[in-house]
């Protein structure tokens, strides 16, 4: 195999994982919805939205895009318009890099759900 088509599939392998850590999440008393897209000109997207049963979303999100000679890795948290979480956007120059920061970012993002779901319950009581 050659070096573009191991950097596909190691990209591939990442957006699986991060995929998997963040359907993991999970709460007994609000429905969620996985969701993952390609983005224009070279990036994807990967995460789960919560649904409070207040109406508001909630989501945990990481990307990844290719633009220039780097890689960009973004992951947050949203609940509507407010920010509960925005990791630092990170560009480097290597996939392997970008893949690495992608899969922490994932992890990142998947803490502090079950934390962030529980007070969000709490201020609709």
């Amino acid at each position: 195999m050659d070096s573009e088509s191991l950097a596909a599939a190691g990209l591939l392998e990442a957006l699986s994982r991060a995929s998997e850590i963040l359907a993991e999440l999970r709460h007994p008393f609000v429905r969620s919805e996985q969701f993952s897209y390609f983005f224009p000109p070279a990036g994807a997207r990967v995460g789960t939205t919560f649904m409070l049963p207040d109406g508001r979303e909630v989501r945990f999100e990481v990307s990844i895009a290719a633009s220039g000679r780097a890689f960009h890795v973004e992951g947050g948290i949203q609940a509507e318009e407010e920010t509960l979480l925005e990791l630092p956007r990170k560009s480097v120059p290597g996939i392997e890099e970008g893949l690495a920061a992608f899969g922490d970012y994932a992890g990142e993002v998947a803490a502090p759900a079950e934390r962030l779901i529980e007070q969000l319950l709490e201020e609709i009581v």
